[in-house]
């Protein structure tokens, strides 16, 4: 299948043609005719799947057939960062149109909300927004939402996640009772249900397999007490071949610890974490995209929403807490068919999790040992004798981290080389922007 043959208004193939887009993704291919038939909808697919390109080619396509007064459609989005992106890409899709899209964001200054409001009053097709941001303006009555055609929420999960339930539901109070409305989530957890019922009639659910992370990701798994990680992860990163690195540790605090250690040996690296202003954060993104830093090190707050090309390595310093957040971590590099590495850092208390997360993407991976100058790690232990294994760590690592002649069994990180083929920087791609 081919764009062509979603039958979108000619300025929005001549766009695509433009950008080199020609095949669908599954989720493109799913969403966009069902959207083009005014239907609600659910969709459920991981980051970097082509989803907003799924909603808003159709989108755009009915702004062109049937032009209204006023705003057309909100998009409702959980951060400041992935609103920017998104009006980024509705940019390059209608570049041969004369639809009009604006961004509203909270964490700015005085100046950013008087600029928003005075393009609202100017007119605008799309309003991107972040809820808080949204529900001021609705407040002071700075937009008119009567002819609202369209409510489209991106990741759905990730703002209840944040608490935006209330601030959603205050949002459609506010909105036409008649419009389309699409719900695009990674996950499919109860809650998401819930929020369809409230706020749709009857839908159609759309679902794209997510458990599976993406085959050009060369996955790594190696053991290690919580003392050792920081001398791993610096060991990690000798290997030049890593330009370009993302680190997920699961708390603020010890994204800090890991960057001040990161940063004594002269690294280029950055900590990313919600104690950051909007400010701080959108220009650390920006000197990690054009390269001026080498690490960013982060909590989940990255793992979603970040559009960044050609990601080398993604480092779990922590064992994800949810099997699903391990998939949406790795999913940062290996993107947009280029390949890539991921490797994750298990001490004992974490090993019940990694057993969940092998489950789900249906592979066992193998459990390396650290190199032989950091001593000892942990041992993998099957279900069911890995009892006590969270406590000190003193019994891990006496049996099998030698093989039989007694030699330890570690990893090398400075030769470059990895298991599972592929350079990572072949394979380019021209889908830049969905």
């Amino acid at each position: 299948m081919r764009f062509e043959d979603f039958n979108l208004d000619p300025m929005i193939n001549e766009g695509l043609q433009a950008m080199g887009f020609e095949k669908p993704t599954p989720i493109q291919e799913k969403a966009i005719p069902l959207i083009m038939s005014g239907v609600d909808i659910i969709g459920c697919a991981q980051t970097g799947t082509g989803k907003t390109a799924a909603f808003i080619l159709p989108v755009l396509h009915h702004l062109l057939q049937n032009p209204t007064k006023g705003v057309n459609t909100i998009i409702l989005a959980p951060t400041r960062e992935l609103a920017m992106q998104i009006d980024q890409q509705i940019e390059g899709f209608s570049y041969f149109t004369n639809a009009s899209s604006i961004a509203v964001y909270g964490g700015g200054d005085g100046q950013d909300y008087v600029r928003q409001k005075r393009a609202l009053k100017t007119g605008a097709d799309i309003i991107i927004a972040t809820p808080g941001r949204l529900i001021s303006l609705i407040g002071s009555k700075e937009v008119d939402l009567s002819q609202l055609n369209h409510l489209i929420l991106d990741e759905a999960d990730r703002m209840l996640d944040m608490g935006f339930h209330d601030d959603i539901m205050k949002i459609i109070s506010a909105l036409p009772k008649k419009r389309q409305t699409l719900l695009f989530s990674a996950t499919m957890p109860p809650n998401i249900r819930k929020l369809a019922k409230g706020i749709m009639g009857s839908y159609e659910e759309i679902s794209i397999k997510i458990s599976k992370p993406a085959e050009g990701i060369d996955q790594r798994a190696i053991m290690a007490h919580d003392p050792q990680k920081e001398a791993l992860l610096t060991e990690v990163l000798k290997n030049d071949d890593f330009q370009s690195v993302i680190v997920f540790a699961s708390t603020r605090e010890k994204v800090k610890n890991i960057a001040r250690t990161l940063k004594k040996r002269g690294d280029k690296v950055q900590d990313f974490h919600s104690d950051l202003d909007q400010s701080e954060r959108e220009k650390i993104m920006q000197q990690f995209k054009a390269r001026n830093l080498r690490v960013l090190i982060g909590t989940d707050i990255l793992s979603r929403g970040i559009d960044v090309e050609g990601i080398d390595l993604v480092v779990n310093f922590d064992v994800p807490p949810d099997p699903e957040d391990y998939v949406h971590r790795i999913g940062r590099t290996a993107r947009a068919s280029k390949t890539g590495t991921a490797i994750t850092f298990i001490n004992p208390r974490d090993i019940p999790k990694f057993r969940q997360i092998e489950k789900l993407i249906e592979k066992e991976l193998k459990k390396e040992q650290p190199p032989s100058e950091l001593g000892e790690g942990p041992q993998y232990r099957s279900a069911g004798r890995n009892r006590g294994g969270g406590k000190g760590g003193k019994r891990h690592g006496r049996r099998s981290s030698r093989n039989p002649k007694g030699k330890r069994r570690g990893g090398s990180f400075r030769s470059g080389k990895k298991s599972g083929g592929g350079s990572r920087r072949g394979g380019g791609s021209n889908r830049k922007s969905r």
